[in-house]
């Protein structure tokens, strides 16, 4: 983190890097001028592209103040003008606000690591006090997560008639702590409520992002207590109890205590769901080097020797929210499902990653349903064939591993030369164009389906994010209302880039002799 953000480490002790990292981290935001130094962890070629185009960041608040100005009444009247300062305001969130996010917490956490959890609303417990964090801002969860083994509040819980007490998650602040503590991912985004209406949550403690507005009027219909913490997100009938760094301990106990004195509240109706499935979580962008190339000799080379001789066909990033108006769930899964089969990767982040994850199929067994050669990289690497890489937020984790892969060599010279693509199937949220936009801006063919994005009723503006885009970024954004056509658009669009790579033809693996062996050595 503090390399990547400039900091010169010399013979500084680990305290003076951190403060060094967190002040030029925040310093970023309030950044005027310049260009923000996160941008250098992409390609050479990418940088020179976003600066031909003059759309590098000057600083993350900056852009997002600019961007209010310019569609205020009367200012920027012009649909490309103003797309490119879209375009500047979202790779200030993705290279920006989002890579810090995703390195901050890595540091104060730790970087996740692959582990072994349960998912579904089959893992909330009837004999014990069930407290949901649901949101996208983890420090408070991570803590509550944390204390809730603590012997004194275990024994607060069982003066209270519970055996115990389960911490379970909803939303990005599930894969946070999902990926750090395997804490168990009850639903996504359309689960919040069903939650609630089991009967047997005592409290669901939410942060941003993502929170229905049903929540505050649905829980006094039952049982549960509903905090919110932050001070930028209240809700009216709710009990506010603002999360602040110097009292998150006494914070987290205190709610804690009050799950925990609602457990004797219960209405006896509780209702759960004998539903759970088994996942793998925890892959960090540090960790897959690390698995591909072992100890001593971390690398991308494994991945993208399997790319180049076809055993995998392309990356591709299925990300992105539930939506009301679609069945849950049934886009990722179909779509995950169709990928794998065909010898593609797929890397998840967000309600997109729980929602294949509640499906059963984020396991090494769904290698079962991947194609032939996918199934030979994972098998001899060890990870199944799609890889939950985080929260929303953890979309930076995609881009750090593009460049690398872009760096390890073989597969052209910017993102945009390699065969991989990003699909939003199920998009809900403003921040999911924000994602993929910055996806875009960074060489990547991104489709949405579902919800149709705001700029439908404008050919000129489908234009320019379509055809427009891909002439100066190599990368578009498109929305596509039929899933099966979005797929086949996808394969078409990796199957190009393979083609025009050189490595639309499966190589023959050959056998060597001896002999065959030393004329390579001789030459």
């Amino acid at each position: 983190g503090a390399k990547n953000l400039g900091i010169k480490l010399d013979d500084k002790s680990v305290s003076e890097i951190a403060k060094e990292t967190a002040e030029k981290a925040m310093s970023l935001f309030g950044q005027q001028t310049g260009e923000i130094d996160l941008i250098n962890i992409a390609p050479k070629k990418r940088q020179e592209i976003w600066r031909k185009h003059k759309v590098v960041p000057r600083g993350i608040d900056r852009e997002v103040v600019e961007m209010m100005h310019r569609t205020n009444m009367g200012v920027d009247q012009d649909p490309e003008n103003i797309l490119d300062h879209a375009v500047r305001t979202a790779l200030s969130d993705g290279w920006g606000g989002s890579m810090i996010g995703t390195e901050i917490t890595d540091i104060l956490f730790t970087t996740p690591v692959p582990l072994v959890a349960k998912t579904n609303l089959g893992m909330l417990k009837e004999d014990e006090v069930n407290i949901v964090i649901h949101g996208h801002e983890p420090t408070l969860s991570e803590i509550i997560a944390e204390l809730a083994d603590e012997k004194e509040l275990v024994e607060y819980a069982k003066s209270k008639g519970a055996k115990g007490i389960n911490v379970v998650g909803i939303c990005c602040t599930a894969n946070e702590v999902l990926m750090r503590q395997g804490v168990a991912p009850i639903g996504n985004f359309l689960s919040q409520e069903m939650a609630i209406m089991t009967g047997a949550v005592e409290l669901m403690g939410v942060d941003i992002q993502c929170i229905m507005q049903s929540l505050g009027e649905l829980t006094k219909k039952y049982h549960t207590k509903l905090v919110t913490s932050s001070p930028k997100a209240k809700i009216s009938g709710a009990v506010h109890m603002e999360f602040q760094e110097i009292n998150g301990l006494t914070l987290a106990k205190e709610i804690i205590k009050m799950a925990a004195d609602n457990f004797p509240n219960r209405k006896g109706n509780v209702c759960i769901p004998e539903i759970k499935s088994d996942l793998i979580a925890g892959f960090s962008h540090e960790y897959i080097r690390y698995m591909l190339g072992g100890r001593f000799r971390e690398s991308f080379r494994p991945l993208n020797d399997g790319i180049i001789d076809g055993r995998i066909q392309g990356i591709v990033a299925i990300v992105g929210c539930n939506n009301a108006r679609l069945t849950q769930d049934k886009y990722h899964n179909f779509l995950t499902r169709e990928l794998i089969k065909r010898d593609y990767l797929v890397v998840q982040t967000g309600c997109g990653a729980i929602s294949t994850a509640k499906c059963g199929i984020m396991t090494p067994e769904s290698m079962e349903h991947a194609g032939e050669g996918l199934r030979s990289i994972c098998e001899a690497v060890g990870i199944p064939p799609i890889l939950h890489l985080g929260s929303c937020v953890d979309n930076s984790r995609i881009l750090t591993i593009a460049s690398e892969i872009v760096m390890e060599g073989g597969l052209g010279d910017d993102i945009s030369d390699l065969p991989a693509a990003g699909i939003a199937p199920e998009w809900m949220s403003e921040k999911a164009l924000s994602i993929g936009t910055y996806f875009a801006a960074s060489g990547v063919y991104v489709a949405f389906s579902g919800q149709p994005i705001p700029v439908e009723s404008s050919e000129e503006v489908k234009k320019i994010m379509t055809k427009g885009w891909q002439e100066k970024f190599g990368g578009q954004l498109e929305y596509i209302a039929d899933i099966d056509q979005l797929l086949d658009k996808v394969i078409n669009i990796v199957q190009a880039k393979r083609k025009a790579l050189k490595i639309d033809v499966k190589k023959e693996r050959v056998l060597m002799d001896m002999e065959a062996r030393r004329a390579l050595q001789d030459v």
